[in-house]
């Protein structure tokens, strides 16, 4: 809060001397004076009892300067204007010993942080953000208001999508939504699935020329425009997709409470997550960390047992990323007895590092600041000995070439790459591409050679908890069942590793993820999906069981029919097992040409060349 702010508070101005208010009279009590001008003032018409009024009123505002000063003269001013200095305007943790408060407090929403232009203002000031922007009172537009997103003067003019929200049930104070599609919406959706499989986005583009708030289409038309490198139009189809579902919201749904969920199995849901998850990521790359962390949290309280866009893989980076360091304690200390946080290389390098920040501070007491330093080298140093691949990808990244006694080292050599689990792998390479830059600043690297230096030392002298660190299994703690240990992530890691596109970290995907076909409207859609309706079967006129003879005939001429008489039944029969022995051949030679091997010719270029050199 301002300096101006605060002496209006208090009831001072700029040069003015502190008041007597020794002759202000308490409130409900009136001088033998005022009662005499009161008894005369009834007596008068009501023109002139209003004209008394009005100047006994501006009588009273010569006596006192500030109308603050009338109603809070009995009031403690100063303690109310330190709480409203505190972070979060005073209000903090009120019992930090009960879990289900921290919870509340970790998954609230504010909807003052929801708008990326509060965040730009603290940065750049409300002139520089909203520059000359005036209403305009003749032929102004009124919409509903909304808290994801606001609606624009480009947009086309809403009206009734056939999205509806319903509440299915209330079980413990927490209630489930979930969104449903009119019949006039499920025919549009069957037209968008036609226009997917065209693979033509001319055809997403009419179609939402037609229907421009169809949500399918605008999410997947939105990563076309990304892709194009078109990142405005790509983030006003975002917006414009949040509006139409903010728009259907229940009465009882609420952004804020973190008691509302919303089933990811559901494909009517999905669109909504994805909706937040995109607009999240643009407000991240736009430089609104703080509302991006807003938006997180809200993702993660629709459903924070399954977490089906594993949110926890990104929180704690951008609550470092906002400078929300106590947030991330609460978060940690909240949910590892139950997640298992500390396994997770994310949570483990940025508690460490979010320990060093706030030691860093200046205003912090010393003995404090030693206390704080110390649990961050302590964190620090079991994460590096926990996940020891972590170090190397981290330093290249970093443009850093570390000292030759830790790249000869055995304990962070090329070795503790090769042992690491495939979901481990996937997890590492994910949090390295993503954090990378938060480790740059020559303090944090300082830190981090030091503590690099004690493991090594660790390492050598046998120390009995390096191997107990080691020894530890990764448990399954980003999905709904919890395992011992497992060597392939859960669908939900996947699912957030393609939505997140770090390289690093799509190239550890395994096989069967990357060999499927990923739609930008639903990626990875869960296995036990449960469907509420399902498009119906096309009417090809029986050209599904036409052979290859028949389809090849009907292109040319679109009148052919190769079972049109009854007579011609065993010509289709034969026509049929044709087409059986030219799919039989298709796969002979597509399974010969996949076994084919070119071996490469001898090289003669240099005789003298020695066999084990390096290529």
């Amino acid at each position: 809060m301002s300096s101006r702010a605060l002496r209006r508070l208090r009831g001072k101005q700029r040069g003015q001397e502190a008041l007597d208010l020794g002759d202000l009279t308490p409130d409900g009590e009136q001088s033998e004076e005022e009662q005499l001008e009161v008894a005369h003032v009834s007596d008068f018409p009501a023109d002139k009892r209003d004209r008394g009024r009005k100047a006994k009123k501006n009588k009273a505002q010569k006596n006192v300067s500030n109308i603050y000063e009338l109603d809070g003269a009995n009031d403690n001013i100063d303690l109310i204007l330190e709480n409203l200095e505190q972070p979060n305007g005073g209000l903090g943790l009120q019992n930090e010993d009960c879990g289900c408060s921290q919870r509340r407090h970790v998954l609230n929403v504010e909807h003052r942080n929801l708008n990326s232009e509060t965040e730009l203002k603290k940065y750049f000031g409300a002139r520089a953000v909203l520059g000359d922007q005036r209403p305009r009172q003749r032929n102004r537009q009124f919409h509903r208001s909304t808290w994801l997103t606001s609606h624009k003067d480009s947009w086309p003019r809403f009206s009734r999508t056939g999205i509806s929200m319903t509440l299915l049930q209330t079980k413990d104070g927490v209630h489930y939504f979930t969104f449903e599609h009119d019949r006039d919406y499920q025919q549009v959706q069957f037209k968008f699935f036609d226009a997917v499989e065209s693979m033509d986005p001319n055809n997403i583009v009419a179609l939402l020329q037609a229907n421009p708030y169809h949500i399918d289409s605008l999410l997947q038309l939105s990563d076309v425009c990304r892709i194009q490198e078109d990142q405005e139009m790509a983030r006003d189809l975002i917006e414009r997709a949040l509006y139409s579902l903010e728009s259907t919201f229940h009465p009882l749904f609420s952004l804020t409470s973190g008691n509302s969920r919303l089933d990811y199995l559901r494909p009517e849901n999905r669109a909504f997550y994805l909706a937040l998850y995109k607009h999240m990521m643009f407000l991240e790359k736009r430089g609104c960390p703080r509302t991006a962390l807003e938006f997180c949290k809200l993702i993660l309280s629709l459903d924070p047992d399954s977490d089906p866009l594993c949110m926890l893989l990104l929180i704690d980076f951008l609550m470092l990323r906002s400078r929300e360091y106590q947030s991330l304690l609460h978060l940690y200390q909240d949910w590892e007895d139950h997640r298992n946080l500390s396994q997770l290389p994310n949570f483990a390098f940025s508690t460490a590092l979010c320990h060093f920040h706030l030691s860093q501070e200046e205003d912090l007491d010393p003995e404090e600041s030693d206390k704080l330093r110390s649990r961050a080298d302590e964190m620090l140093e079991n994460a590096l000995i926990m996940f020891p691949g972590v170090l190397m990808p981290l330093l290249d990244l970093c443009t850093v070439q570390p000292d030759a006694t830790v790249t000869s080292h055995a304990f962070f050599g090329p070795k503790s790459c090769i042992v690491v689990p495939p979901a481990l792998t996937e997890l590492t390479a994910l949090y390295i591409g993503r954090s990378f830059s938060m480790w740059r600043e020559a303090p944090v690297m300082l830190w981090l050679e030091e503590c690099v230096k004690e493991v090594l030392r660790r390492v050598d002298a046998n120390d009995p908890q390096v191997e107990d660190c080691q020894n530890k299994s990764l448990p399954h703690v980003l999905c709904s069942r919890r395992q011992q240990r497992y060597q392939s992530a859960p669908r939900n890691i996947h699912r957030h590793v393609l939505l997140s596109e770090i390289k690093e970290a799509t190239s550890c995907l395994p096989l069967e993820v990357t060999t499927q076909p990923m739609m930008g409207f639903d990626p990875l859609p869960p296995l036990d999906s449960v469907i509420s309706y399902t498009q119906p079967e096309r009417q090809n006129g029986g050209a599904s069981n036409e052979s290859t003879l028949s389809l090849f005939f009907r292109s040319l001429l679109p009148n052919f029919n190769f079972q049109r008489d009854e007579e011609n039944l065993e010509v289709a029969q034969a026509g049929q097992e044709l087409n059986q022995e030219v799919n039989r051949l298709m796969v002979a030679m597509r399974d010969m040409l996949a076994n084919i091997r070119f071996q490469e010719p001898p090289r003669d270029d240099n005789p003298y060349r020695d066999e084990d050199e390096w290529d």
